[in-house]
């Protein structure tokens, strides 16, 4: 029993000690210190985070692009670059904590007209591009810093009100930053832009390209031959003139047929071509600026304003209402919807495309040949045949997108423009007994059809029409059908038909079903 009480008084002996050994730790000052230390720490990180998260962003010009690069915090690093209207692409560029965006934003008008005037910009614009990146980043490197260090002092201010904390915060944010910003230089990987993750829009790319270096090229060489496209545009309007077969006379109305621009860049260029080279009073679009009529593309339609001349537009079934919303929101263009305006001294009625099926491989199984889908666009035509019957004033020209659509309106005006199919044709339609005569003019694709047309060895050239009325009677006198060789091409021809002159073949029926979408 005794031995048993002498073990349990050293026990407690031990327990005392070791109590106070604890209590004469936690009252001297090196927990203290410790903890201190934690919360300047714990303050200084948290001023980082705030301050990257609102203020770690710049804006930069890269060619003609205003881009916004910003960065976040994140354990696994990357990159994302919006490329509007294409969507985005993911890169693994980096390892944490840092992931850096960049947003290609607006077109600077001044620049982009730059480059359309100088063909040769576009691969100086090119050669500087990775410098303007460059630059951009090492400005929001520096920005990072100075605003994670200011966040992280003004933070401290705020709960220590103690000058010697605050300056430990902020050196502390320093060496955060400093230390986040170097790991993420030091695991770069300069190999991941070949393989990108896309997104948005971008998905698609792939498989209607096929190789995207092949594309690049192809590309590259139809912008080094530019220059020459503009001037085999003038040099063959030139000799075309000047023939005995028609001259238009002065004051004479000259209207740009286009459609199906797909999205492809190239067709600005040559459309601002043809209207300074050829006089073009106003440029009429059937339909399709776009692929799928999302909200990135939007920003491609901004090149409207760069025609300095009416646009009347259409919606095709590639477009969304968005995307009409988009270019209606362009000082000089004008959108039709079962709708009638003047532009030029002409009377102009449009209606756009019932159908919005912009990806033909989800569409619903023959979704352009159904019974639905045939009586959507017949009717659109008849829609706009009674809107133009009870208008007072007579029509000159109507807009349909689908040529399917266009039975409907024969004896209601002289000539109808449509697009969708991606080929010239011209033809009447099936008179009607004590109206006059309609003709339908049916045009290519202004844009190549796109990235489709560059699925091919023999890209899709770029086609469209320019449309003389005389200036009194209203009347179309002649056209200048205008294909330009796809991309990666600069064949140039032009072909000049007086109305007059040609008979037109009929077409082939007043109710034909709607050609599949494209």
């Amino acid at each position: 029993m005794e031995e048993r009480a002498e073990t349990d008084r050293r026990t407690a002996s031990a327990v005392r000690r070791v109590v106070g050994w604890i209590r004469s730790f936690f009252r001297s000052r090196v927990p203290r210190r410790a903890g201190l230390g934690l919360l300047v720490f714990g303050v200084a990180l948290a001023g980082v985070v705030v301050g990257v998260l609102v203020g770690a962003r710049t804006e930069t010009d890269v060619g003609p692009f205003r881009a916004e690069m910003s960065i976040a915090p994140s354990f696994v690093g990357d990159t994302e670059v919006a490329i509007p209207p294409l969507g985005s692409l993911h890169l693994d560029s980096h390892d944490g904590p840092a992931h850096l965006n960049v947003s290609l934003g607006a077109l600077d008008q001044g620049r982009t007209e730059a480059l359309i005037d100088d063909p040769a910009g576009i691969t100086r614009a090119s050669q500087t591009a990775v410098d303007d990146v460059k630059k951009g980043l090492i400005q929001l490197g520096m920005r990072t810093v100075a605003v994670s260090v200011l966040f992280a002092m003004a933070l401290a201010a705020l709960v220590f009100r103690d000058i010697r904390r605050v300056a430990w915060s902020g050196a502390l944010a320093l060496v955060i930053v400093g230390t986040s910003l170097g790991s993420a230089f030091a695991t770069l990987h300069p190999d991941s832009i070949e393989e990108p993750r896309y997104e948005g829009l971008l998905v698609n790319a792939p498989a209607v390209v096929g190789d995207a270096r092949r594309i690049a090229d192809d590309y590259d060489k139809y912008a080094e031959q530019l220059q020459q496209l503009v001037a085999n545009v003038s040099r063959i309007y030139t000799t075309v003139s000047t023939l005995p077969v028609y001259q238009p006379q002065e004051g004479t109305t000259r209207i740009l047929h286009v459609s199906d621009l797909h999205l492809n860049p190239s067709a600005w260029p040559l459309m601002r071509t043809i209207v300074e080279q050829f006089g073009i009073n106003a440029v009429i679009d059937t339909g399709d600026i776009t692929d799928w009529g999302s909200e990135p593309e939007a920003s491609y339609v901004a090149s409207i304003g760069l025609l300095k001349v009416p646009y009347v537009f259409i919606r095709g079934n590639h477009d969304s209402a968005a995307t009409g919303a988009a270019v209606a929101q362009q000082s000089n263009a004008v959108v039709l919807d079962n709708s009638i305006t003047n532009v030029a001294g002409l009377t102009v009625a449009g209606i756009g495309d019932p159908r919005f099926t912009p990806d033909k491989e989800t569409s619903p199984t023959g979704s352009g040949t159904s019974k639905q889908t045939v009586e959507q666009v017949i009717g659109a035509g008849e829609r706009l045949a009674a809107t133009i019957r009870a208008s007072k004033d007579p029509v000159d020209i109507a807009l349909v997108h689908d040529p399917a659509s266009a039975g409907a309106l024969s004896g209601t005006c002289p000539l109808v423009l449509a697009g969708h199919t991606h080929e010239r044709k011209v033809s009447t339609l099936s008179q009607v007994p004590g109206q006059m005569t309609t003709r339908l003019l049916v045009e290519g694709s202004t844009g190549g059809a796109g990235l489709r047309g560059l699925e091919h060895d023999e890209p899709l050239p770029l086609a469209m029409s320019v449309l003389y009325f005389d200036k009194e009677t209203r009347a179309l006198q002649a056209y200048d059908d205008i294909k330009v060789g796809g991309t990666g091409q600069s064949q140039v021809t032009l072909e000049r038909k007086v109305v007059d002159d040609e008979h037109p073949a009929p077409a082939e029926g007043q109710r034909p079903a709607p050609t599949p979408t494209r």
